[in-house]
């Protein structure tokens, strides 16, 4: 797991530290280290707190301590794929509400999956920053404002395509 710019696993409790100024808490989960680490410097500079994991399997183990405001997928990872990441979440009533988005080159088949396991936003790779950025604010948002059911636009006004209960997102 990266915690800024360092790999380190660290005890429980440091993982729910407070970073003063943050605007929000987002877990990634890529396999991809580039990935990772361009996802996580573009919401940095945008005052996000990022940790991140290099597949669903070390997302599992932490997300309970990391306590994001959002999730990132990529689909295609080691050990347990984002799809089934997702699945395991959305089962879980602590981590249920969170909001979860891929970030990943997704198939029909992929994007109709993530619907159905609650996929609440995709955003398409190769992608631009500021539609990683706001489908990320958008989707912090929408929680603050009433969870997942809590309605919302479904688009950014970037480009990333952001779900709703009633108007799922296609990329």
């Amino acid at each position: 797991m990266e915690v800024g710019k360092t790999r380190t696993r660290w005890p429980g409790p440091t993982y729910s530290r407070v970073v003063p100024g943050a605007s929000g808490r987002v877990l990634v989960v890529d396999d991809n280290k580039v990935i990772r680490q361009l996802i996580r410097v573009n919401l940095e500079l945008e005052g996000l707190e990022v940790v991140t994991a290099a597949d669903g399997a070390e997302c599992l183990d932490v997300v309970h301590q990391v306590r994001p405001d959002v999730v990132t997928l990529d689909v295609v990872m080691p050990r347990l794929d984002g799809l089934r990441t997702a699945a395991r979440l959305r089962a879980d009533p602590r981590t249920r509400d969170v909001p979860l988005a891929i970030v990943s080159a997704c198939s029909q088949h992929e994007v109709e999956s993530g619907l159905e396991v609650g996929i609440d936003a995709f955003l398409p790779k190769p992608f631009e920053p500021g539609e990683l950025v706001g489908m990320v604010r958008e989707l912090i948002e929408r929680e603050r404002r009433g969870g997942r059911q809590g309605g919302g636009s479904g688009a950014d006004g970037d480009g990333a395509q952001v779900a709703t209960a009633d108007q799922p997102a296609v990329p």
